[in-house]
């Protein structure tokens, strides 16, 4: 920007006899005041003193603003302004980024701070069916001192529905009178459940298939030719063959990185935050083997913010890990999400990772190829790496026979909705709705069964009749749906299809990242559209059409599923 000349005449006028023409003549008066707002040096004392020491680091930025978030309960644009100072960044990029994630609170100069506490009620499909409006309802209605309430996504309690955070408190089947006592109280620290420890995992012989790996008894090639033959395969929803994966990012020139896809946000998932807060050891060693094979320099385990008591306890594992000496082959950093479902996606995830907003990736080029800071990246979901250890010790037959119905291996089911003991079922890859139903107990007395979602919100929605299909990858498709992450939310005669379709698509509309047009404005008009009580299904077609085909990422892919679900297989709830 040009430098400003200034007049010696109050407002810039020509003085008396002074020619129109002249160099100075018209120009406006700089301000005797910057531009903006002014950076205080308090301002920029107070964030250094929340973050920490020098060198300030760009991937870091979503960390710093969790500290500051977590210090003061919100992100003023006092400490934006330091912070940008402080990292030479532009304001705007820091903003920018703030503004993205959900769990971000950004307040301008002059407004008023959030209440001290903040109540997250899930409004999700499974906690909707458990009655979170009503919940909803009767805290709004309470109105608390220094309490706001909040709906949020899926905070992966769907077995124990309704849930919701108080703070960083989960709250399962949350009542009333509970969540108000824990609000008033401001009882909002993390609660962590019983799990196994690293002196308990490591005298059942855990760490030892990791140790035989690093010391050479196992070698790579053979490692990868077992996950193969074996079967095992993605469990985050896109189920691609691990040891194919591993060789392909392995065989890539290096240096090499690694993640982990710990952002599960998929409505009715909850596995793998099972695995984290009751075996973190049997993932972490998995993890470590992962990073060995490809030669990962950094592994950088990327955990959803609502899921504080498995980061906590990650970070006491990793810490037991280390001073063991089994993670020298690697550098192992969690990052915390900030409440963001399209971080789920690989490429939002690793954008999330290096500090910026979670928007995905044009594709190709493929993460194994460019992934975080342009490397070859590994990318594996909790799961999956979960199994890894045990395949290895006991061979690929032993995980490959598991199946049935034609499918390799064990699955972990997450199962909530109308049944009686809802929970994680460990069942042979391939069951069946009707096979989960039984392992939880049957349907609720008073309810029979009406349909399903085999694969979570993105997954599309069966009728009864269609609950002998078995639940894996590649069996579903032709149907219209996927089992994706294995979420399956099992529906009863007294849901009205279409008003969990409507359910599912304002979850989609809150949560695209607005990138593209076709998601962003998608979703949007098939919420107005459902809302407006006859559905008019050819201009849902219409759309629906134009979201699968044209979106970038599988958000904006897979949102129209369950409406196109809803008109083919229960045309009953449209009449």
């Amino acid at each position: 920007m040009g430098r400003s000349i200034v007049s010696d005449q109050p407002g810039g006028a020509p003085a008396k006899g002074q020619r129109a023409n002249h160099p100075g003549a018209g120009r406006r008066k700089a301000p005797n005041f910057p531009k903006g707002r002014v950076l205080q040096a308090r301002d920029v004392d107070a964030v250094a003193a929340l973050i920490g020491e020098p060198p300030y680091q760009r991937p870091l930025l979503i960390e710093y603003l969790h500290k500051i978030q977590d210090a003061e309960g919100c992100l003023p644009a006092s400490h934006l302004h330091g912070l940008a100072e402080l990292m030479r960044l532009p304001m705007a990029e820091v903003y920018e980024v703030a503004t993205f994630y959900a769990h971000f609170d950004v307040v301008a100069d002059g407004e008023p701070r959030p209440p001290a506490v903040t109540v997250r009620v899930c409004d999700s499909l499974s906690c909707m069916l458990a009655g979170a409006e009503r919940l909803i309802e009767e805290l709004e209605a309470e109105n608390m001192t220094g309490v706001r309430i909040v709906r949020a996504p899926c905070i992966g309690s769907c077995h124990t529905a309704p849930a919701c955070e108080v703070g960083h408190r989960h709250v399962d089947h949350a009542s009333f009178l509970t969540v108000q006592d824990l609000a008033l109280a401001g009882d909002t620290h993390a609660v962590l459940p019983e799990h196994r420890n690293f002196a308990d995992y490591m005298a059942a012989g855990g760490y030892g298939v990791l140790r035989a790996c690093l010391a050479g008894a196992r070698g790579t090639d053979q490692v990868i030719k077992t996950l193969s033959e074996g079967g095992l395969r993605g469990m985050g929803g896109a189920g691609f063959p691990t040891g194919r994966k591993w060789g392909l990012v392995r065989d890539a020139a290096g240096p090499r990185l690694m993640a982990v896809n710990g952002d599960e946000g998929e409505p009715g998932t909850f596995k793998d935050r099972h695995y984290l807060e009751s075996n973190p050891h049997q993932f972490l060693e998995g993890m470590l083997i992962a990073a060995w094979a490809v030669e990962a320099q950094e592994v950088f385990v990327y955990i959803r913010d609502e899921y504080p008591a498995a980061i906590e306890i990650l970070r006491d594992a990793l810490d037991r890990v280390s001073e063991a000496g089994l993670a020298k082959h690697t550098k192992v950093t969690i990052r915390r999400g900030a409440g963001a479902y399209i971080c789920g996606e690989e490429s939002a995830m690793i954008e999330s990772i290096e500090g910026k907003r979670g928007l995905p990736r044009h594709r190709p080029p493929y993460v194994a190829q460019s992934g975080i800071f342009n490397r070859p990246t590994l990318v594996n979901n909790i799961e999956t790496l979960y199994w890894v250890p045990q395949i290895l010790e006991k061979g690929a037959d032993w995980f490959a026979s598991q199946g049935k119905n034609g499918s390799k291996g064990l699955r972990s089911y997450s199962v909530s909705g109308r049944v009686k003991t809802p929970g994680v079922v460990l069942a042979p890859a391939g069951s069946t709705a009707n096979d989960l139903i039984a392992h939880c107990g049957g349907m609720i007395d008073g309810h029979a069964f009406k349909g399903y979602l085999p694969g979570g919100a993105s997954g599309g929605i069966l009728p009864a009749s269609m609950a002998d299909i078995p639940l894996d990858f590649g069996q579903l498709e032709k149907y219209g749906c996927f089992v994706g992450s294995h979420a399956v939310v099992i529906l009863s005669d007294q849901d009205d299809m279409k008003d969990v379709a409507l359910n599912l698509m304002k979850f989609f509309e809150d949560e695209s990242c607005g990138q593209c047009t076709p998601c962003r404005n998608g979703t949007e008009k098939a919420v107005a559209l459902m809302k407006s009580g006859t559905w008019d299904k050819a201009l849902l077609g219409d759309l629906a059409q134009v979201m699968a085909d044209a979106s970038i990422c599988g958000l904006g892919q897979a949102a129209p599923n369950p409406l196109k679900s809803v008109i083919k297989y229960f045309p009953e709830d449209l009449a």
